[in-house]
């Protein structure tokens, strides 16, 4: 007898999807090693192994592990900087293997019902394995073989194809000829502009990776950045021991300052990471060996601790601008603590910071003063740079007609603000003198929650 689409839609409903239990591992490897178009079982890192079953029976096996290190397509699509990438990662996951047991044509929408059962639990289930949530799912379909139907219907977004290399090493990456169709899912919504963001919520913040990420500059530019510091006068007395140049210490504070690291034993951590060509290009000191080697913290704190500061500066802000023209066109202000850091009074330092919108790089930071806030450190933060045409983008706390002035009258930039709700009274006349429109979205409060913000003030708005 023939089944009916009722009964078989009711039937697929009966599947179940289930963590591998440890004792069943040889079994789960042996069917993929035997079925699976890749003939492996071998999974590195960080790894998650499901099981769904339809009345206690196999009918499918789903493999979630680390995410690719490099795809092109990807960070295009999150919008990462290479620092982001290296701090970001552990949030994206893979789905690494997919193997359906079960005859397809028998069980219709069995894929993508097994599938959508794993990405339901996905994250509870890795934050309960690995100790850190999952925003992101990627996977890779041989389209010669598989259309990709179930990911399409479990939301998954095409994003290219691959250039068709697999790696082979750690550095190393050989040609297989089999482009693969890249595949992306959110799980939970805005998952990728919470990645992209300049700083993640505080609850993701605590399980961000602390590394500064591969230097996007090439030795070229590196070059002439350490050929800029060679015009300022070293003011130490050379003698035995002194091993790195002053315009060599200088470059390479700047670089490093440039991928967010903030004080002297950061620098020489983020410096540790470049590659000898980048090493060679910042005029650092070279062994008998011949290896290229990053100043120390105490050499950075030896040489900056003697240097103009507003220099160093103008010069790092020339250069960057030569390199990126474009980046100075929307820049972020934001303030931050520096951990481990202490005053007098025993609070920890606090810097305000101007940050590049796409490269996410810091152009410079100021002190904020004791006792005080970022409102009086955004003049002394911003001028004297050629600014005109830029935009600036603060928080609600810039929201005053001071802060609003010097930015558009002295800097001839714009600026784009926060507007909070207890900022009433300029609130109020937002209100009057925009659209309703420009305000619904944030009238949509979720039940549950209370409407705390506000807009957002232009220069030609509010």
């Amino acid at each position: 007898m023939k089944r009916s689409k009722e009964d078989e839609s009711t039937i697929v409903k009966r599947v179940s999807v289930r963590l591998l239990l440890e004792h069943e591992r040889p079994e789960f490897d042996r069917l993929l090693e035997e079925r699976h178009y890749l003939k492996s079982a071998r999974l590195s890192g960080q790894t998650l192994r499901y099981v769904a079953e339809l009345d206690g029976v196999w009918v499918a096996l789903v493999c979630f592990g680390a995410a690719a290190l490099h795809l092109k397509a990807r960070e295009q699509h999150l919008g990462w900087s290479p620092r982001q990438r290296a701090r970001r990662l552990k949030f994206v996951v893979s789905n690494s293997r997919f193997l359906v047991l079960a005859e397809r044509q028998r069980y219709p929408n069995l894929a993508s019902r097994a599938l959508g059962l794993c990405l339901r639990r996905l994250d509870a289930d890795w934050q309960a394995r690995w100790k850190h949530p999952v925003l992101v799912v990627e996977s890779f379909v041989d389209e010669s073989l598989h259309p990709g139907t179930c990911y399409r219907a479990c939301e998954f977004k095409a994003l290219g194809l691959t250039q068709g290399y697999g790696r082979a090493s750690r550095d190393f990456y050989t040609e297989h000829g089999k482009p693969k169709q890249l595949y992306l899912r959110e799980l939970r919504p805005g998952a990728a502009a919470i990645l992209r963001g300049g700083r993640l919520p505080s609850a993701l913040a605590d399980h961000e990776e602390c590394l500064a990420g591969p230097c996007p500059f090439r030795a070229g530019p590196l070059r002439g950045l350490w050929e800029r510091f060679l015009t300022l006068a070293d003011p130490r007395k050379r003698g035995h021991g002194m091993r790195h140049r002053q315009a060599s210490v200088l470059a390479c504070a700047a670089t490093a300052t440039l991928l967010g690291a903030g004080g002297y034993a950061a620098f020489e951590d983020v410096c540790g990471k470049f590659t000898q060509r980048q090493l060679k290009a910042l005029g650092c000191w070279r062994d008998e060996h011949g290896r290229f080697h990053a100043p120390s913290d105490t050499t950075f704190f030896r040489v900056l601790s003697q240097l103009d500061a507003a220099h160093f500066e103008q010069i790092l802000a020339g250069w960057l601008i030569e390199q990126e023209p474009s980046e100075l066109a929307r820049l972020a202000v934001d303030g931050k603590t520096l951990r481990g850091s202490g005053r007098a009074d025993g609070k920890p330092l606090q810097l305000l910071s101007a940050v590049t919108h796409r490269l996410r790089l810091t152009l410079a930071s100021v002190a904020i003063a004791e006792k005080s806030n970022e409102i009086p450190a955004l003049q002394p933060l911003l001028r004297g740079r050629a600014l005109e045409g830029s935009l600036i983008t603060a928080d609600a706390m810039h929201c005053q007609q001071e802060s609003a002035r010097f930015v558009t009258q002295e800097l001839g930039a714009d600026y784009l603000f926060g507007l909070k709700g207890n900022q009433s009274g300029i609130l109020e006349r937002a209100e009057r003198k925009l659209s309703p429109l420009f305000f619904a979205p944030l009238k949509k409060t979720p039940p549950g929650r209370r409407r705390t913000g506000g807009s957002s003030a232009a220069r030609s708005g509010a």
